[in-house]
């Protein structure tokens, strides 16, 4: 799932996640949401809907120029880590920088969106290798 408010950052983050994802043999479906604080609530969504995914990828970007930006990242990644503490399998790839310009360097030299993917796809492995839903 990708937040749509930076979207030449969220692309970026994308491609990265969707390489990961293709390398590792998994298959997805895009899900865009307005911003990072609706991350949280599409991936309950989701994983309460008759079609859950066995994991999931949350990529978005803030930015920290402007005083909500430390609230909005911190509220984002608690929601996400509360999710992920009831067993969903969840890659955090949410991006903090400066301006667009650092973001976008973050995702590509960083690949963050890669690594979320991969993460994701380490913890759905996981469940699967114990047994869990």
């Amino acid at each position: 799932m990708d937040a749509r408010y930076h979207p030449a950052v969220a692309d970026t983050l994308v491609d990265g996640a969707t390489a990961a994802l293709e390398k590792g043999g998994a298959r997805f479906v895009r899900i865009s949401v307005p911003g990072v604080l609706e991350l949280p609530t599409a991936i309950a969504i989701a994983a309460q809907s008759g079609k859950p995914f066995d994991g999931y990828v949350a990529l978005g970007c803030v930015l920290a120029d402007s005083r909500i930006a430390g609230t909005l990242y911190e509220e984002t990644v608690r929601a996400l880590m509360q999710l992920g503490s009831t067993g969903l399998p969840i890659g955090n790839g949410i991006v903090l920088a400066a301006d667009e310009g650092a973001a976008l360097d973050q995702a590509q030299t960083m690949d963050i969106g890669g690594d979320a993917a991969r993460a994701s796809i380490s913890l759905v492995t996981l469940a699967q290798r114990l047994g869990t839903p």
